[in-house]
């Protein structure tokens, strides 16, 4: 099992933040809901969802690789 750590949105330079949510709304296959979303709709939709506190991005240094989670 991968072992992931929080990436606190607020430490990020404003180039890496915006960068890696524009990275993430043009993965292939990111579902967001029935309705079919503008790439600005999406990332303003991820960037409130990380500025509320309700997902963070994770990073798993095993892989080399992060995802923006919901937040339990």
């Amino acid at each position: 099992m991968n072992d992931y750590v929080e990436i606190p949105w607020q430490r990020l330079s404003t180039e890496a933040f915006d960068g890696m949510l524009e990275e993430l709304v043009s993965r292939d296959g990111t579902d967001y809901g029935e309705e079919e979303c503008s790439r600005e709709e999406k990332l303003a939709q991820l960037r409130l969802a990380l500025e509320e506190g309700r997902a963070a991005i994770a990073f798993c240094p095993e892989q080399e690789s992060w995802a923006v989670v919901p937040k339990k």
